[in-house]
């Protein structure tokens, strides 16, 4: 088996942005920078620069220089263009079939 060896330096990597995502997540913060953005997505940093610099996603650029985003701006920025199930789009389908049957014997 080829299987690679945890090293001191991979164990202080993962406690540290364990330390970012707890400090973004449960110190209440409301306004996050811009590696709390990277820990609370999961995103790279050049994909979060990316983003901001297109415009994508909601930020903040008070002085110019350092980059804050609005947690909650994040969350629904994370929840738009949601994808409707099978089950809701089979929904939606019969009760249009349905409204029209009834609309056409009237």
């Amino acid at each position: 088996m080829n299987r690679k060896s945890i090293t001191l330096q991979d164990l202080q990597a993962i406690h540290s942005k364990l330390d970012n995502i707890q400090s973004a997540m449960l110190s209440g913060k409301t306004v996050l920078t811009f590696d709390d953005v990277v820990c609370y997505t999961g995103f790279s940093k050049s994909y979060l620069y990316k983003l901001t610099s297109g415009g994508i996603i909601p930020h903040s650029k008070p002085n110019g220089k350092n980059i804050y985003f609005d947690k909650m701006s994040i969350d629904i920025w994370l929840l738009s263009n949601r994808v409707k199930t099978n089950v809701e789009i089979e929904a939606e389908a019969t009760n249009y079939v349905t409204l029209k049957n009834k609309g056409g014997r009237s």
